[in-house]
């Protein structure tokens, strides 16, 4: 079957061990079905996979690839769930000191079919396309449990979106907005601090720019490049919540004005099944739609890999079959 998978691991030069060509089928084990991916969904997880993060060389060819929406083997249209925990783990699955995500330690999404657990199926609302429901699972999902399950966001607030442009921060002005909740962004590109407002942020600012106001709450996945604006951004009492650091994991701490102003500091790592099944209700009850930058062949993946590398998209890029 065709797929995108990662036959090398490179830091410096993740795309040289990216390939697209054919692959075994998979074979399911006990308690796994297969699903035939009718789209599925890029993320930075990917490129960080081709940097060996989380993919060491031993398992590699790996199939690349989180997200996925398609038929599973009875023709119904389903929404993948790429956190996969242990089979006796209960509760919450992001919480699963053994928890993976497709593409880790199993092949991943970017193929003709995939294996996964069946407790991994949700129902596709038919209200959302194929492409659209293939953009929740991962980039939306971890927004999601960013604003409301981590950061606790509630109407009248201010949040701080960093790094407009990318699929979480799309993904956050646009739930927030939808929330009641007063939304500013950071970018550093103009054409993106625009694309932002039309998403439905009321400002967007340059990087690193001195806000009007404090906020109470600030969405962060740039890392060092974006850390101290950050921390510096929020009221007393207020909130970072912090799901990625694709600029570096060594920023300054700032711990004096951290204890002084009383700040909390949270994780946040993707999604539960819950989460993913509320955020799909909470899409079509108020018509909110996933911001799709561009779609391509699964054949063509390449292109988005590339998009993604120098940042020259907004929102999310997906891949067809």
């Amino acid at each position: 079957m065709l797929a995108v998978f990662a036959s090398s691991i490179s830091r410096d030069d993740p795309l040289s061990g990216l390939e697209i060509g054919e692959r075994p089928e998979p074979e399911p084990p006990s308690g796994w079905t297969t699903v035939s991916v009718k789209a599925a969904s890029l993320n930075h997880h990917d490129l960080w996979s081709l940097r060996g993060v989380g993919l060491p060389e031993d398992r590699l060819p790996m199939i690349l690839g989180c997200d996925a929406a398609g038929l599973d083997e009875d023709g119904n249209e389903v929404v993948v769930h790429s956190v996969i925990s242990d089979p006796d783990w209960r509760g919450d699955e992001t919480m699963d000191p053994k928890r993976s995500l497709l593409s880790e330690r199993t092949p991943g999404t970017f193929a003709e079919r995939v294996a996964v657990p069946r407790r991994n199926l949700l129902p596709k609302p038919p209200e959302l396309s194929f492409e659209q429901a293939a953009c929740l699972p991962t980039a939306w999902l971890t927004a999601y449990r960013m604003l409301f399950t981590r950061g606790g966001a509630r109407p009248g607030m201010t949040v701080l979106v960093q790094g407009a442009g990318g699929g979480v921060a799309t993904a956050a002005i646009v739930l927030a907005g939808a929330a009641g909740i007063r939304v500013w962004v950071t970018a550093r590109a103009e054409d993106k601090r625009a694309q932002a407002l039309e998403l439905g942020a009321d400002q967007a600012f340059e990087a690193g720019a001195r806000l009007p106001e404090r906020v109470d709450l600030v969405m962060e996945t740039v890392g060092e490049a974006t850390w101290a604006h950050s921390i510096r951004s929020l009221k007393p009492g207020g909130t970072l919540v912090v799901s990625g650091a694709t600029t570096g994991q060594a920023p300054p701490a700032e711990l004096g004005r951290v204890f002084f102003l009383q700040l909390s500091v949270v994780g946040s790592t993707m999604g539960t099944r819950q989460e993913l099944e509320r955020l799909m209700r909470l899409c079509v009850e108020k018509q909110i739609r996933p911001v799709i930058d561009r779609t391509l062949p699964l054949a063509d993946a390449r292109g988005g890999f590339e998009a993604m590398l120098d940042g020259s998209f907004v929102g999310k890029l997906v891949f067809t079959l």
